[in-house]
């Protein structure tokens, strides 16, 4: 679909999309005020305040060390202030931490941590801790939490919490959040524990076509949980038959909005959500767009939902309510 077809076939459709009550009246008091200010909103009860775009490690994943140190240094100096890595992310804890060195103390530094007991998360934050070249993490998250057999263990005797809550305790983080793909998980996690964030994909498929991600949303909102946003400008999977190396954005599992008109309104309509950042894909190219649309950020309007939303009907969606 093109862009004039993409803008016509919106216009066309009937009615807004049932997430229509979630837009957030207060983002368009949280557009820049000067032309080189770059967005922010606080996050949950921590006092810290974010760039609306985060910068997500798989950027730099594979990428020669002068790339990656040149699009730290070009993010950072446009206002970013959220950094998010994982292990799991390829060598992206290699490439960012000399990249990211010199700017450590001025920004908010994000890690994960797919192990779900003590010892096992213990070596991975050291690891990580390393790898960064930091002596602490802003944020320590328990990564990609999907089933509840995972959050009983986490919780568990020799769990993993007991490994991020001494962490905790010794300044080697300050808050402590964790990422799900599961609405049904994350409401459990949060429901067990006072987490300060958590991260969740929040997009408009999913949305539209699964009703994933409001009640999650909701849950968290009443809890004043910071709400850090996955998969902002994903549209729906590759198509079975096709090998990875074939796909246009090897580094993204999912395939992201295809037309640029499409992507940006995707942006724009996760960030119009009472949600405090978004992360883009780990391509380099939707990381700059998304920076681009970010900057001068406008809720969306009326009709740009409805195209948006027009665009999203019979797209299968990445996600789906109790696949965990």
């Amino acid at each position: 679909m093109d862009r004039r077809n993409f803008l016509k076939t919106g216009t066309a459709a009937a009615g807004l999309a049932a997430s229509r009550n979630l837009l957030d009246p207060l983002a368009a008091k949280e557009a820049p005020t000067g032309a080189d200010e770059f967005p922010k909103r606080p996050l949950g009860k921590t006092g810290e305040k974010l760039s609306i775009i985060g910068f997500g490690g798989i950027v730099v994943m594979n990428a020669e060390q002068p790339v990656a140190t040149n699009t730290v240094a070009k993010a950072f100096g446009r206002g970013i202030n959220y950094f998010d890595v994982a292990p799991s992310y390829g060598n992206a804890e290699e490439k960012l931490g000399p990249a990211l060195e010199p700017y450590r103390q001025k920004v908010f530094l994000a890690c994960k941590t797919e192990m779900r007991d003590k010892a096992g998360a213990a070596a991975a934050l050291e690891s990580s801790l390393k790898h960064m070249r930091t002596d602490r993490f802003d944020l320590y998250q328990l990564h990609h939490m999907t089933t509840m057999a995972e959050v009983n263990q986490v919780f568990g005797p020799d769990g993993a919490m007991e490994t991020i809550l001494a962490a905790r305790k010794a300044g080697k983080i300050r808050f402590i959040g964790f990422s799900a793909h599961s609405a049904e998980t994350a409401i459990a996690l949060m429901d067990r524990f006072e987490f300060d964030t958590i991260l969740f994909p929040m997009n408009y498929v999913l949305i539209s076509q699964a009703n994933f991600g409001p009640q999650v949303l909701e849950h968290a909102r009443k809890k004043g949980i910071g709400i850090l946003a996955l998969k902002a400008m994903a549209k729906t999977v590759w198509p079975k038959n096709m090998k990875e190396a074939d796909r246009p954005q090897p580094k993204c599992w999912y395939q992201p909005a295809p037309i640029a008109d499409e992507a940006a309104l995707a942006l724009r309509w996760t960030l119009s959500q009472p949600i405090t950042a978004a992360v883009p894909p780990g391509d380099e190219k939707y990381f700059q767009r998304a920076l681009d649309v970010a900057q001068k950020f406008q809720p969306l309007r009326a009709e740009e939902e409805k195209a948006l939303m027009a665009s999203a009907q019979g797209v299968e969606p990445i996600f789906h309510l109790g696949n965990a």
